[in-house]
């Protein structure tokens, strides 16, 4: 499975640990930047490339970082086969990869300690899309949006 990295200013020092844990994890991990801390930097720059490399491999997955979240998850959802979401708790996380085939996961490295937002990866990464009838048509019903 690939994953893809991306942050701002904001998220960029959670990134980078994220980014680490990841590699000495083994996982095969791209960051999409920002490569340095630029307090001018704008967050629709790197949610949109995370966005757009989950967006052309189902398999593939992105976290990415903002101070608050709210800006890179509406950014990421707006890409056709983006499925972004903000987490707190790792039960959140498994649910919504479980039922929502989450291929997003935000975090609001503002409000989350170091140790939380590791734990939210690590769910993300390890908990499996249930598959079963009602969650598979409501991702239909999600699909049919993106096309209206």
């Amino acid at each position: 499975m690939k994953i893809f990295l991306a942050s701002d200013h904001r998220g960029f020092e959670q990134k980078e640990i994220v980014f680490s844990w990841l590699k000495e994890a083994g996982f095969e991990v791209k960051d999409l930047g920002n490569d340095h801390f630029d307090p001018h930097d704008d967050f629709v720059d790197f949610a949109s490339r995370a966005g757009h490399e989950v967006a052309k491999d189902e398999m593939a997955r992105a976290v990415i970082f903002c101070g608050s979240g709210a800006g890179v998850n509406i950014a990421a959802n707006k890409i056709k086969g983006v499925r972004a979401s903000l987490a707190w708790t790792p039960s959140q996380v498994e649910a919504a990869r479980g039922d929502d085939d989450l291929n997003t996961l935000v975090i609001a490295a503002d409000f989350l300690e170091v140790e939380t937002t590791l734990q939210l990866v690590e769910v993300f990464l390890q908990t499996k899309f249930k598959g079963e009838e009602r969650h598979v048509r409501r991702l239909g019903k999600i699909l049919d949006l993106e096309k209206a």
